[in-house]
C-alpha cells in the first residue's frame, strides 16, 4: 500500500466546451495547419501575429467537416469581420 494514494482528490475530467471533433487523418488540412504552425514558430509562438494562418486553418477543418461550422465572432475573429466590411 502506498501513502501516497489516501487524502488525494479523485481526479474528474470534464468534456471540451465545443466537444470533440476528428483528427484529419488524411491530412485534408495540412497545409494550412503548417502554415500557421510556421507562423507561430517564426513569430516565437505569438498567435496575435499569426490571425489569417489561424483562420485560414478553422476554415480549412470547417469546409472539410472537421469541426462543426461556427460563427466567425464565436472564433474570436469578431474585430477583423469588422475591419473587412469598412
Amino acid at each position: 500500500m502506498s501513502s501516497l494514494t489516501f487524502g488525494q482528490k479523485k481526479f474528474t475530467p470534464t468534456p471540451p466546451e465545443k466537444g470533440s471533433f476528428p483528427l484529419d487523418h488524411d491530412g485534408q488540412c495540412k497545409r494550412t495547419m503548417l502554415k500557421y504552425m510556421i507562423c507561430l514558430r517564426n513569430t516565437n509562438s505569438d498567435s496575435s501575429k499569426c490571425r489569417q494562418e489561424a483562420k485560414e486553418y478553422l476554415a480549412c477543418r470547417m469546409d472539410n467537416n472537421l469541426m462543426a461550422k461556427e460563427d466567425w465572432s464565436k472564433l474570436g475573429f469578431k474585430e477583423e469581420e469588422v475591419k473587412q466590411e469598412n
